[in-house]
């Protein structure tokens, strides 16, 4: 059996020592890495941002902003950048293995991250229930695991209402891991029933970690305290984190303003006051947090503004263009696309505009500091989104995989658990079984039913074990891989939910393809057309700054090659 690691509260504590001692003076945490022309790498995720996207907003389109380009400094990066046109993100494509793609340079099979909410038959329940529905459950220390749903998301923060994640103390967006709640993490009964963090619960480390260990400042900015893992186990590989509670309760932010101005106080969108990520305005405000944070990391701050040193390796996620096109807004109407060639609509023209904005603030922050010739700007995203073509989208919430199979599943993943945090289905569904129950006679069930769950196509045993490991319960088996993983047709969605127009997790391409721009001012612009994935960021993110790819396990464990044609520019 892969074995999982865990550890107590004090490494959640040493964590947070770890990010307030981060000073120029600090645990040499001055540079020994970045020897060569890159001395840092920036790393920004525009979650959701497909390839065509780029292609449109620097080309123009017919629908769009009279035909114009709209996404001026991105075309301007562009210019001194490889295009890699053909990049596919991580599969399952939700946003927690994405992040650990681009993070390790691993796919779920060496990561163990499917989904942010998932499954482990060798861990066991949190103590409390989470707050998105997981069921607190015994764990027996040095006994045989019941196994568990597992709680990644939102849910485990101490209270995922308040931007801050509910922080004892914190100011009003300073959680980060600080608003963990152990007693909502899985359990590790071999452990003596320790939780897991989420720095433990990824199984192999990350470019962060190596180049932290190896000298170099690091630092990463996200939507939960969950994503925390970016560091690598231990706990100890990120110098700064700042992870602003997306889900929380939207309220205003006195002195904050959108990158283009708009004031986000007192709040722009009163309606969509649910969640940062349910309005089309709220979201710029929540992402111009993470920008300004990124603002004071460029200038040698900590994300706060206290006295740091510039890292080797840093970056963020943006949200806006995933909520653009995701999102139906009640009292304003939906985001998403036209039509098949991925005309935005307005409200996803206004998000592409806005994080085009942010990137030029960005940009321009580095050439201020000093710092743009020796450093590599990665532009890319964890995940696309799935459908482009807005006639494609049917959401069905009642026929899905996991309620066709009902109590031959887990019933922490159960949709017969009506209080429970649900089934692992967005437009994939990803399933485990209960122990004793055949997976022929599951599939043979699903196969019954394929028109009425709009299977696409059905993986499990050999078609499963081919790009994973074997899963099951037995010694030997990967206790996280899931017995069936079913792709349904393009477009269809396993929800009712009516506030979405779209989803992401599928292997299909609208939900793989992904921008990838590697820029830096001595490069001469380039398209790549081969095939490309975005794990090999990870490697290469290392190589650049001078250490070798193979101190990363997935390197090693998978074979993740380099980009090439970026170490061939830095050659010249």
């Amino acid at each position: 059996m892969i074995p999982v690691k865990s550890n107590g509260l004090v490494l959640a504590v040493g964590m947070l020592a770890s990010v307030l001692m981060s000073t120029p003076g600090a645990g040499a945490q001055t540079n020994v890495v970045g020897s060569g022309k890159i001395k840092h790498v920036l790393l920004l995720s525009i979650d959701g941002m497909h390839a065509v996207d780029f292609y449109n907003c620097s080309h123009g389109i017919a629908g769009a902003n009279s035909g114009n380009p709209y996404c001026p400094n991105l075309t301007s990066l562009s210019q001194t950048a490889i295009n890699y046109v053909n990049t596919e993100s991580s599969k399952p494509s939700d946003s927690f293995p994405g992040m650990a793609a681009l993070a390790s340079g691993g796919t779920p099979k060496t990561t163990g991250l499917y989904y942010d909410v998932a499954y482990d038959r060798s861990l066991d329940a949190p103590a409390k229930t989470t707050g998105t529905g997981l069921a607190a459950g015994p764990c027996l220390a040095y006994a045989t695991p019941f196994g568990t749903t597992t709680d990644n998301d939102q849910g485990i923060d101490i209270d995922d209402t308040k931007l801050n994640g509910g922080a004892p103390g914190a100011g009003l967006t300073e959680g980060g891991i600080a608003s963990i709640d152990p007693r909502k993490l899985e359990r590790d009964p071999q452990n003596g029933c320790a939780p897991v963090y989420p720095w433990n619960f990824i199984r192999i480390n990350t470019a962060f970690g190596v180049i932290h260990a190896s000298g170099g400042y690091t630092a990463w900015i996200d939507k939960h305290p969950s994503y925390s893992f970016v560091g690598g186990p231990g706990g100890k590989g990120l110098d700064d984190y700042y992870s602003p509670e997306v889900n929380s309760t939207v309220v205003p932010l006195p002195g904050i303003k959108t990158l283009d101005g708009a004031a986000c106080d007192p709040i722009r969108d009163p309606l969509g006051t649910s969640a940062w990520n349910a309005s089309f305005e709220n979201i710029q405000c929540y992402d111009a947090i993470k920008v300004y944070a990124l603002l004071n990391e460029i200038a040698g701050k900590t994300h706060w503004g206290g006295p740091a040193v510039v890292p080797a390796v840093f970056g963020m996620n943006f949200q806006a263009v995933y909520v653009g096109e995701s999102v139906y807004e009640a009292g304003v109407g939906g985001g998403g696309y036209k039509d098949a060639a991925a005309t935005p609509s307005p409200e996803l023209l206004s998000e592409i505009e806005y994080v085009d904005t942010c990137i030029g603030n960005i940009v321009a922050a580095l050439k201020t500091a000093g710092i743009y010739n020796d450093t590599l700007v990665i532009v890319t995203a964890k995940h696309g989104e799935s459908p482009i073509d807005p006639t494609r989208y049917v959401a069905d919430g009642t026929d899905t995989p996991a309620t066709l199979l009902g109590d031959l599943i887990p019933y922490s993943e159960s949709p017969l658990n009506t209080t429970g945090i649900g089934a692992t289905e967005d437009d994939v569904s990803v399933l485990w079984l209960k122990k004793g129950v055949s997976v022929v006679t599951a599939v043979d069930m699903l196969e019954s039913d394929a028109t009425e769950i709009g299977m696409g196509e059905i993986y499990y045993g050999p078609t499963v074990a081919l790009n994973y490991n074997v899963g099951g319960w037995e010694a030997g088996e990967d206790p996280r891989t899931p017995d069936i993983i079913v792709t349904p047709n393009v477009g269809v969605t396993y929800s009712s939910s009516t506030a979405m127009i779209g989803d992401h997790g599928g292997f299909a391409h609208d939900d793989t393809n992904v921008l990838l721009l590697v820029a830096n001012p001595g490069f001469t612009a380039r398209t790549v057309a081969t095939t490309t994935t975005t794990r090999q960021v990870a490697p290469t993110m290392v190589k650049v700054l001078g250490l070798s790819p193979a101190l990363l396990e997935a390197v090693q464990a998978e074979g993740t090659q380099v980009l090439s044609e970026v170490m061939a520019q830095l050659a010249r």
